[in-house]
């Protein structure tokens, strides 16, 4: 039934019964009047009052019916607007429908390549994230401790004689087979980080680093492949927002880059071909200036334990070097220029060096060394790396092919020439994407021709006098998963040792977990 009826008959019964009420309740019928003309005349005037109020009632009705009407023909015109709004929307349904299926066929290729793209960053995360919610490592002190470390396995082939021959960095005339083989785990690493307390409103933290490089036991069968474990760096660190204090033995802060290699890690790549390195005890500070959110200047400092590049002469106590004989360390300094983000920066450095050295009989020589590093990204996911340096007596440094002085002759106390030398390496890297990065990098250490000819008898690690050495290297490196490794490698080494060249090939497979 339509609202508008039921409105209606409900109030013609309210009506009706409101009349009955009316008419047995008025004093005509409530009660009887004496016989006589009184009661004719209040009959008919009863009569009267009833017949005009049934008027009102019909008045009253017919407004209602009316009323009733027009709300009839109101329903039915919102009928009417509700069907034609709905028959003009499903046009403009199909319509986008239609659109929506055309553009998703158009951008399924795409769409697919960013779900491939989503998932493959949300694996790299998701182990991540394991890795930070694997178990503590228990200290005995309340604060943190953190193990890290790198199984790695390196199967090599060599074809040359080198100075080593897992890890070798120069050519070599001595033990020269036409081709060797052999694998290595000697490079594995282990280090273990501490978070402190906070110390006037400095971070305290420390980390200790160690390798398997340490040498061989002699006394052991194959004792080639139980490497002796070696101390790398071990520092103490208070870090402020823009002003850090490091005391330790740490890397050579003033030649901060290296070229990428899982084939040389006992020593870095390039070493001895213009890559200077050293892990050295030094007490070293460094405060930063932020000129803009995505720039900002480093200058540091430091004192350094003044190393010359001689081997100890005794395995079991420690005799002063050269350096450490002139009673005073090493200086270094350093500042740099920033600018970019962390992932993808673009980095300026300049560098300074200073030694002074002591190598008995009244003789001395002054080590220095200027160094410039640079780290630049390029378009196409290109990055250059890379520095130079011009130095004297820096063969604690790997500098000079790792020779600080010369002698006259052979004897101990014949005259001495610090040795001149000039070197530096470059690396172009190409990453892929986040998983697969390619690289290829050179380098070349050349002491001065003039210092050779006139000072002829090495001092240092080496039997003969090292002309010049230079390195060229290409690898790739394949990360399937943020704890998993891959990586092939081939070295080429050419060695100046007199007036001879020597070259050597290596190429290196190698296999790492991270954990």
């Amino acid at each position: 039934m339509k609202p508008g009826s039921v409105s209606f008959s409900h109030t013609l019964e309210c009506l009706a019964a409101a009349l009955f009420l009316s008419i047995a309740a008025h004093p005509a019928f409530a009660q009887q009047s004496p016989p006589g003309q009184t009661g004719d005349r209040d009959l008919a005037e009863s009569v009267r009052e009833l017949h005009g109020e049934i008027e009102e009632l019909r008045g009253a009705v017919s407004e209602l019916r009316s009323e009733a009407a027009q709300y009839r023909a109101e329903n039915q015109e919102l009928r009417q607007e509700l069907e034609s709004i709905r028959a003009s929307s499903q046009p403009a349904k199909q319509a986008e429908t239609a659109t929506s299926s055309q553009q998703g066929s158009a951008s399924g290729s795409t769409n697919q390549q960013r779900i491939s793209s989503v998932e493959d960053t949300t694996q790299v995360q998701q182990s991540e994230l394991r890795t930070l919610y694997q178990t503590k490592v228990e200290s005995a002190s309340k604060y943190r401790v953190r193990l890290s470390g790198l199984v790695l396995l390196n199967l090599f082939r060599n074809a040359g004689g080198v100075d080593n021959l897992d890890v070798p960095t120069h050519a070599s005339a001595a033990y020269a087979p036409s081709a060797s083989v052999g694998a290595t785990l000697r490079q594995s690493e282990l280090g273990l980080e501490v978070f402190g307390p906070s110390l006037a409103g400095a971070k305290t933290s420390g980390q200790v680093y160690f390798d398997f490089g340490g040498g061989f036991p002699t006394s052991a069968p194959d004792g080639v492949n139980t490497g002796l474990v070696r101390l790398r760096t071990a520092d103490i660190r208070l870090d402020w927002e823009n002003t850090s204090i490091v005391a330790g033995q740490d890397s050579l802060f003033i030649s901060p880059n290296s070229p990428t290699s899982f084939a040389s890690l006992l020593v870095p790549g390039l070493a001895y071909s213009g890559n200077l390195w050293a892990w050295t005890p030094q007490l070293r500070a460094e405060h930063r200036f932020r000129v803009t959110d995505d720039q900002a200047i480093s200058v540091q400092g430091a004192i350094l334990d003044n190393l010359t590049g001689q081997q100890p002469p005794n395995a079991t106590f420690r005799t002063p070097g050269a350096g450490e004989s002139s009673g005073q360390p090493a200086y270094a300094v350093r500042t740099s220029w920033r600018h970019g983000p962390d992932e993808r920066p673009l980095i300026l450095g300049a560098s300074g060096y200073y030694s002074r050295q002591n190598w008995g009989f009244g003789r001395s020589a002054d080590g220095w060394a200027g160094i410039a590093d640079w780290r630049i990204p390029l378009p196409a996911r290109l990055e250059l790396s890379g520095e130079f340096y011009r130095g004297r007596a820096v063969g604690g440094l790997g500098g000079g092919v790792g020779q600080s002085v010369l002698y006259a002759n052979s004897k101990l106390y014949a005259p001495l020439r610090p040795l001149n030398s000039e070197g530096g390496w470059s690396q172009l890297k190409f990453s892929l994407n986040s998983r697969l990065e390619f690289n290829g990098a050179f380098g070349t250490d050349n002491p001065f021709a003039s210092d050779l000819h006139a000072f002829p008898s090495p001092v240092g690690l080496y039997s003969a006098v090292l002309a010049a050495n230079r390195s060229e290297m290409m690898n790739f490196v394949y990360r399937p998963r943020s704890d998993l490794l891959f990586s092939g490698e081939y070295r080429r080494l050419q060695t100046k040792i007199g007036n001879y060249f020597f070259s050597a090939d290596q190429i290196n497979l190698m296999m790492g977990v991270l954990f």
